[in-house]
């Protein structure tokens, strides 16, 4: 469908943040894109009922794109990662298991020009834990938090009460809470204490050297690889799980920076014959103490919402 000027020209200016919003809706980018372009439809074909004085545009797309996500999401499961669907793995030297029936949590490709508050509205601790929400009070919760809505006005997007919202976000808060999946002093992908340990770490990697990737990581950082189920907990576990890459797959690597939902990662390339072909994708969690979590995506999908070349 195409839209027309007027519609295209006074949309434009809200549609990244609303794909953002999607996001953080569904846990997936593929997703989000495709609720995006059902919101647009919605809102170009309610277009010459929209009165300006009565919401402004910005806020009457964001009322669509949440009732677009919350019929669409209503018969769907969570996206988990897998700390949050199944116990902690105790052999990192063991087989890995794949759960390709699953529809995992996918990362978001980072966006420098996002402001520090949204960039961190996106973090994938935070959309991990918004899985754990019902729809609606998943909705309820980044209207009112994320966005700062009022109550009232949250109320009239959904077409309930001023209480029932206030009810639904005291029980969202609590069950984000009970999640422990919120993660404090992240550092940015452009901290100069972030890029010094992707540094080190893109060069262990390189290099193969287990050892020097010991004093990057946090005693208790933790390791998940959908769309595997298996994720290790501990700088032990994690080394040794290095090592089997590394025994299992050879030592001839070429890895680069990347950054998503607002944290720093790297794209990994494993040599095979004359050419090095895309292997992993990972997104750190990076406090001052070093790297508190690993999140290992090898998902052709997430690769190419990347733009990561297949070979070099």
């Amino acid at each position: 469908m195409t839209f027309d000027g007027s519609f295209e020209t006074s949309t434009a200016p809200y549609r990244r943040e609303l794909l953002h919003h999607c996001y953080r809706m569904s846990g997936s980018i593929h997703d989000a894109e495709d609720l995006l372009q059902e919101t647009m439809v919605r809102a170009w074909r309610a277009f010459d009922q929209y009165d300006g004085t009565r919401a402004s545009l910005r806020t009457w797309l964001y009322r669509i794109a949440t009732n677009t996500c919350l019929t669409e999401l209503k018969n769907r499961g969570r996206r988990p990662l897998p700390s949050g669907l199944v116990a902690r793995g105790e052999d990192p030297e063991g087989a890995l298991v794949r759960g390709e029936e699953v529809p995992w949590l996918q990362p978001f490709p980072d966006d420098p020009a996002a402001v520090a508050g949204e960039r961190g509205s996106l973090r994938l601790a935070l959309i991990a834990a918004l899985q754990f929400l019902p729809a609606k009070q998943r909705a309820v919760l980044i209207l009112r938090d994320v966005l700062d809505w009022s109550a009232a006005e949250v109320a009239t997007a959904l077409e309930v009460t001023p209480a029932s919202v206030n009810s639904a976000l005291q029980r969202a808060r609590g069950k984000l809470a009970d999640t422990g999946l919120a993660e404090d002093d992240v550092l940015e992908p452009d901290d100069p204490r972030s890029r010094q340990l992707v540094e080190k770490y893109i060069a262990a990697f390189e290099k193969a050297d287990v050892a020097a990737f010991a004093e990057l990581l946090t005693a208790d950082v933790v390791l998940e690889m959908p769309p595997f189920y298996n994720w290790y907990a501990g700088r032990e576990d994690h080394l040794r799980f290095v090592a089997r890459v590394f025994a299992l797959r050879g030592t001839d690597w070429r890895v680069f920076p990347i950054a998503a939902n607002g944290q720093a990662g790297i794209a990994v390339y494993r040599g095979e014959g004359e050419v090095h072909r895309l292997h992993t994708l990972h997104v750190f969690t990076v406090t001052a103490a070093g790297i508190s979590h690993n999140r290992v995506f090898q998902d052709e999908a997430v690769f190419a919402a990347f733009g990561l070349a297949p070979t070099l």
